[in-house]
């Protein structure tokens, strides 16, 4: 079943990010957008994601009822914030279940007590547990340990294999190529 298709689609901000972009998602698969700094990757997922990106020409359709957990590259600031790591996936509903051992074994900790790596794992986990359809995800593998980078095309497989299609920002190629289906690369909009 289809979640996403997109037919030659611009998106950007004040002006065009990237070239036309055209490209199906299904149920079960993960899609990896590859390309240089700066051609527009986080911009189109900010359009698909609703989250203020413009769309320029083409058009984008979603299953009907799609639902979209979004992840970013910035982490929310934590400092003070007196929340544990079992309190944060509680209110983001997520399971504990199946998260690794190094950081199941920390969720008692204070999110600011934990590492950069660990936290940045602890949010990918809430958005892979989130009930999504359609899962954006931009540099999951930012900010993570060797222990969370190790730990990450599983997770990302085992979600899919729940059935979420997944669209995957990265520049880590060992990355994409554990875990993806299809490459797709995005090239700069050329004046």
């Amino acid at each position: 079943m289809k979640l996403l298709q997109l037919e030659r689609l611009v998106t950007g901000w004040r002006q065009p990010a990237h070239q036309p972009l055209s490209f199906t998602l299904g149920r079960g698969k993960i899609l990896a957008l590859a390309g240089p700094n700066g051609a527009g990757k986080s911009t189109l997922l900010a359009a698909l994601a609703g989250s203020g990106a413009r769309i320029f020409s083409g058009d984008i359709q979603r299953a009907p009822g799609l639902r979209v957990g979004f992840q970013t590259q910035h982490l929310p600031p934590v400092a003070g914030l007196p929340l544990s790591g079992a309190e944060w996936l509680a209110l983001t509903d997520a399971r504990p279940q199946g998260l690794p051992e190094w950081l199941s074994a920390c969720l008692h900790r204070r999110l600011d007590k934990l590492s950069g790596g660990q936290r940045q794992y602890l949010a990918l986990w809430s958005i892979l547990q989130a009930p999504a359809d359609l899962l954006l995800m931009d540099e999951p593998g930012n900010h993570l340990d060797r222990a969370g980078v190790a730990s990450l095309p599983a997770a990302l497989r085992a979600r899919a294999a729940q059935g979420a299609g997944i669209v995957l920002v990265s520049h880590d190629a060992a990355l994409a190529q554990a875990c993806c289906d299809r490459l797709v690369q995005v090239e700069p909009w050329n004046d």
